[in-house]
């Protein structure tokens, strides 16, 4: 797989992948800002899946997992423009002015295709790729301030999202755990996201479902895979990856082992496994 970033600063960068696709579990640490130059993204979370193309200018909220592929298309790789707009930016930013809106307890991703502000601001990065040399850091500053005023103009909810500095607070595993199992985070991850040590996870985990994290992960991961397969048609590959398996082979070892036959048997069969 062939992965260049060309970085600006530490927070701004021009992200392309060359080949066919390119699958991550991600829990991003800080708001992304992203800008489609060509390619497409699908990006699987708890709540709902996400689609974004060409021309398309979307925001990542930080401590939401999330799967996601990207794909080239067209001919074109997958080419994006991310700027990241770290605690430390963002802290500074609001630290004179007072927020009025709530904030948000679940932040979503929040789309601004194709507007011409934002679009005029990250388009403007495009030539500075190209410097030799560092670029000034006085100017990176303002290019992230620029884009933070003008979601701010065109969003009037979004500072419930970048104001928000709180960190995960202790939620109910059961439900946490049922809506986010899919997603291949490392165990302290999930403790983190739950608002736990990674101590109490395991035993609070140990409680509520009477088996290991990585045991029960693996079986509902399974499962899923076969309802996707077995009944929405989903092909095997895309059942894999957007289920939280590594790759393909490990899946279908493991998917053979659990069911009896292969992922390829049950897209072609009516097999319905009943949980």
């Amino acid at each position: 797989m062939e992965h260049v970033s060309n970085y600006l600063t530490p927070e701004i960068k021009l992200s392309c992948y060359e080949d066919h696709f390119f699958k991550s579990e991600i829990v991003f640490d800080q708001h992304m800002l992203v800008w489609f130059i060509s390619g497409e993204t699908k990006i699987v979370q708890a709540e709902a899946t996400h689609r974004f193309k060409t021309g398309d200018i979307f925001l990542i909220p930080r401590n939401k997992p999330a799967t996601i592929i990207n794909y080239p298309k067209d001919g074109l790789p997958h080419k994006t423009v991310v700027m990241l707009l770290t605690t430390k930016i963002l802290r500074d930013f609001y630290s004179t002015i007072e927020i009025k809106t709530k904030m948000a307890a679940v932040p979503k991703i929040r789309s601004f295709s194709n507007h011409p502000l934002l679009e005029s601001c990250l388009t403007s990065l495009i030539p500075y790729f190209e410097l030799q040399g560092s670029f000034p850091e006085n100017l990176a500053s303002l290019k992230i301030t620029e884009a933070i005023s003008i979601l701010r103009a065109i969003d009037p909810e979004v500072d419930s999202v970048l104001a928000n500095f709180d960190d995960p607070y202790k939620v109910d595993l059961i439900s946490y755990m049922e809506k986010n199992y899919m997603f291949n985070m490392p165990i302290e991850k999930f403790g983190y996201l739950t608002g736990r040590s990674l101590t109490t996870f395991k035993r609070d985990f140990k409680r509520a479902f009477n088996t290991t994290p990585q045991k029960w992960l693996t079986q509902k991961r399974l499962e899923l895979a076969h309802y996707q397969i077995a009944e929405r048609k989903v092909k095997p590959i895309e059942a894999c990856y957007e289920t939280g398996f590594e790759n393909l082979s490990h899946f279908s070892f493991a998917f053979k082992k659990q069911f009896g036959y292969a992922p390829t048997e049950a897209a072609q069969s009516n097999y319905v496994h009943l949980r």
